[in-house]
This record gives structure tokens, C-alpha cells and sequence, in this order.
């Protein structure tokens, strides 16, 4: 049986699966509350790799590429349900507490807290709108964020830092941040906007910065870095075409048959 998604409500996400699935890249737009039912989550992003474990609470950042592998239980089962704290909801609660966030976060990526009953149970109360035995209501949705922005606060002040920081994206460097990312198969858009620029102003930037344009250079890259793994790691393409950013094999053995004048195999 696939896995699947099925969306309870507007920021409502209950994903199950009866095998092992590998998600696809993922923009992340707004803070995400996450509860690991079952089974196990293994995300991927610039940071590095993130394993959510059963019984496991995680807030996920709003703007960054991710990409999850999800793995059933023993049981066989695979669920995670996650509610998004977007951005109205939390301009509304800062207004009406007087919250003002005067630094950035400095904290370390993986997000965990530490076992908390109000959040756990805060989740199993939402198991009746996964099950349909209750009808989810936007104004629901709404009491239900505000339920979930007071039990962070109260399991870590600091991630006031986090929820409130309403700041746009600052310009990153872009040498950096695209040698991090490149493996992420999303659109120029996405890398623009994560960077703090404007379409025109990243394709702009990129051109100085690494003397072409964003399409090739991330073409070159992905095959440079194929190139490498197969000749000094033994690595067969099909174990990591996905993983840098390929979206099928047959295009990638064409592409690389086109930079390098020999297909993988006499390589």
C-alpha cells in the first residue's frame, strides 16, 4: 500500500504510510508543530540530517528545503501529524500578548523538546478529527494554533525568538548556501527567495558569483558530484539520483552521457 497525505483541515496534516516511502523536496513556508505517531521520520536538509523517533515532539523552521524518508514501525505503521503555525495566527497572538522579538534564534537545528505530557496530549486530542468522528471548523483550527504556540512557550520561552522573528529572509551568501543545497530539486524560484533575493536579483547575483546561470550551474554540479561518487565511492546511480536532485534515472544517465563522453558503467 502507498503512503499517503491527507490533509483534516487547513493546517492539519495526518500522513500515514504502510512501507517505506521517500518523500519528495519540500519548501518549507511557515513553522510546523510535528508529533511522530509511529515509525520514524529521517529528514534531510542544509544543516545536515534530522531522525524524528517514535513518541518524538519536533518544531520545524519556516523557511528552509527539506527532504524525508518516512519508515513504519515494527508494527508496520507509519504516522506523523503536524499542524502549521502560520504567520497571521502568530502576528494576531503577538499583538494581543505585546510580544516583541529583538534578536534571531542562535539555537541548533534539531528542535526536540524535551518529554512533555501537555504536548503529547495536546496531539492525541486531535486524533478524533484524524479518525472523522468530529468535524474540524476553521475557528477549530484557530483555538487549536493558539493551543500550540501557549505549550512551546511554556515547554521553551526562547522559541519566542523563533514564532515572532517576522522579519523577511536577509540576502545569505550565495556561494555558500547553493553549496549546500544544490542537491534540492526545486525551482529558481525557491533557491531565490530562500537566499532573500528577488528572482531577477538572485539570477543577477549568481551570474557574478559563479559566472553562469543557475540551471547550468546546478546541472554541472550534480554530475560532478555523481561523477565522484561513482568513480571513488562505488556507488551505483540508482542509490542517489534522487538524492542529488535528478528526477529520473533516464535523464541522468543521458545527462551524464552528454558531459563526460561515457556512461556510467565505463566510468
Amino acid at each position: 500500500m502507498e503512503g499517503h497525505r491527507e490533509i483534516i483541515f487547513d493546517r492539519l496534516v495526518y500522513s500515514c504510510a504502510f512501507e517505506m516511502h521517500r518523500g519528495y523536496e519540500e519548501f518549507i513556508p511557515e513553522h510546523i508543530l510535528g508529533f511522530q505517531l509511529s515509525g520514524e521520520t529521517h529528514a534531510f536538509h542544509a544543516a545536515g540530517n534530522t531522525i524524528i523517533p517514535e513518541n518524538a515532539i519536533v518544531l520545524v523552521r519556516k523557511n528552509q528545503l527539506v527532504r524525508t524518508i518516512k519508515y513504519p514501525s515494527k508494527l508496520g505503521k507509519y504516522q506523523f501529524l503536524s499542524i502549521t503555525l502560520d504567520k497571521e495566527a502568530l502576528r494576531q497572538y503577538a499583538l494581543e500578548n505585546k510580544i516583541i522579538v529583538e534578536k534571531r534564534y542562535e539555537g541548533k537545528q534539531k528542535l526536540f523538546f524535551e518529554p512533555n505530557d501537555f504536548l503529547q496530549n495536546y496531539f492525541i486530542s486531535l486524533a478524533p478529527y484524524i479518525n472523522k468522528k468530529k468535524e474540524a471548523t476553521p475557528r477549530l483550527a484557530d483555538l487549536k494554533i493558539r493551543e500550540a504556540i501557549e505549550l512551546i512557550l511554556q515547554s521553551n520561552p526562547d522559541f519566542k525568538n523563533i514564532l515572532f522573528d517576522f522579519s523577511e529572509p536577509y540576502k545569505m551568501d550565495l556561494e555558500e548556501f547553493m553549496n549546500q543545497n544544490y542537491m534540492f530539486n526545486v525551482s529558481v524560484e525557491s533557491f531565490a527567495r530562500l537566499t532573500g533575493r528577488s528572482l531577477s536579483g538572485f539570477k543577477r547575483d549568481f551570474t557574478k558569483v559563479f559566472g553562469t546561470t543557475p540551471k547550468q550551474w546546478l546541472r554541472e554540479k550534480r554530475l560532478d558530484e555523481a561523477h565522484y561518487l561513482i568513480k571513488h565511492k562505488q556507488q551505483k546511480p540508482a542509490d542517489f539520483y534522487l538524492d542529488l536532485g535528478f528526477e529520473n534515472l533516464s535523464h541522468f544517465y543521458f545527462s551524464f552521457k552528454q558531459k563526460f563522453g561515457l556512461t556510467t558503467s565505463e566510468v
